[in-house]
């Protein structure tokens, strides 16, 4: 019971329901109060974001690179085609289905809420595509010249940003988020929004299984083999996935099952599997754009422009190899697109945060599952090119 009510999930799942009936009750003042302290720590999290932005993908850059080959720029393309296919399908999904869920948008008929107390503004150390370029050209150039002390420095850096991530950042959350929905409670929005969003949770979900027979069905056709050999061996590891929302907790139950499938290459399974953990988000991926789109016609009235989307969809792939090893990381390494690039505010964060928050766990299954996908592909290319297997060592 008391790791139920420590977790993340419990403790967010909670602050929507205290938010909502404060919300419903609370009178004018009370929510002024409630307000002043959401934007305050909605400016706080904003301020961290391009901290998490270079802390996870400069040193992410740094590691994959250090022993270029083949076979890795193979996995990180492989990854990355992953992610960003993912995503286009949920765009595309989201065009199709929901402007036909009946969602009215948040600002009808909804009572004003009050002004702030103050406002104490939290400026970033920069913007949030300036410390994108600055992530990828500082992980880049400390790999070409072999800048060790630089390279330290950045693992340190990263160590130093997911203590910020996971002392200061996840804790407040939970209070950020029952302020938010406390907010939308009070104008009367969250009475008539929380059925569609329940909905919106569980076409994700079908959205991730047709995500995950495609690249089985790929995997299969490029390698030439039974891609069930792969997949039968994964249910503990996607149970696993669903209880620890933790790629990385996850990683020795995945081991285990792909080194019991006959069709992948040991070397490739030691080298693929905890590789992909890191760097192929695919199911958490498709989960935050379709979410994005719910969201901006919930709290907006209309869905973002197709040039928005699809130019989010590509980032969103890059801040993927790069997201946190947390609940909530993929979402909370993107907060900087998020705002730059679709342009919510901090209700729409808030929100974004919640219900990403609430099935991360199924997400995370879905990258989990999704990896022995790619160590298929992985195997079927060193079969084609003539690759020889390394024998008790690892690939790189």
């Amino acid at each position: 019971m008391k790791k139920l009510t420590s977790s993340l999930p419990f403790r967010l799942l909670v602050g929507v329901i205290v938010g909502i009936v404060v919300g419903l009750v609370a009178n004018a003042t009370v929510i002024q109060v409630i307000l002043t302290i959401k934007e305050l720590l909605g400016s706080l999290i904003n301020f961290c974001v391009p901290l998490i932005i270079i802390g996870f993908i400069a040193p992410s850059i740094t590691r994959l690179k250090s022993n270029a080959s083949r076979m890795l720029g193979l996995a990180l393309v492989l990854a990355y085609s992953s992610s960003v296919c993912a995503a286009l399908m949920s765009m595309g999904a989201g065009f199709a289905i929901i402007p036909n869920l009946s969602i009215q948008s948040a600002a009808e008929g909804l009572r004003d809420t009050p002004e702030l107390l103050f406002t104490l503004a939290i400026d970033p150390i920069m913007s949030v595509m300036s410390a994108l370029v600055f992530s990828v050209l500082v992980g880049l150039a400390a790999t070409w010249a072999k800048a060790d002390t630089i390279t330290n420095v950045l693992e340190e850096f990263q160590r130093i940003v997911l203590d910020i991530v996971t002392r200061v950042i996840i804790p407040i959350l939970p209070f950020f988020i029952a302020g938010t929905f406390a907010g939308l409670a009070y104008q009367g929005s969250i009475t008539k929004q929380l059925p569609v969003f329940l909905i919106v949770i569980l076409i994700v979900m079908v959205g991730h299984y047709i995500w995950l027979a495609v690249l089985y069905g790929l995997a299969g056709a490029y390698s030439g083999e039974n891609p069930w050999e792969v997949l039968r061996h994964y249910g503990p590891a996607y149970l696993t996935a669903v209880g620890t929302m933790s790629s990385a907790a996850t990683l020795a139950v995945a081991l285990r099952g792909a080194k019991k499938s006959k069709v992948l290459r040991q070397d490739l399974v030691d080298f693929g599997i905890p590789l992909f953990a890191n760097i192929h988000l695919c199911g958490s991926v498709l989960t935050e754009v379709f979410f994005v789109m719910t969201v901006s016609q919930v709290l907006y009235g209309k869905l973002p422009s197709l040039g928005t989307m699809v130019l989010f969809c590509f980032l969103l792939g890059i801040f993927a190899v790069g997201a946190p090893g947390v609940p909530g990381g993929t979402v909370m390494a993107s907060l900087g697109l998020i705002v730059s690039v679709v342009g919510f505010d901090n209700t729409g964060t808030g929100l974004m945060m919640t219900i990403f928050a609430l099935q991360d766990s199924f997400g995370t299954a879905c990258n989990v599952t999704g990896d022995g996908a790619l160590t298929l592909m992985l195997t079927g290319y060193a079969k084609k090119h003539n690759i020889q297997e390394v024998k008790n060592t690892d690939v790189l």
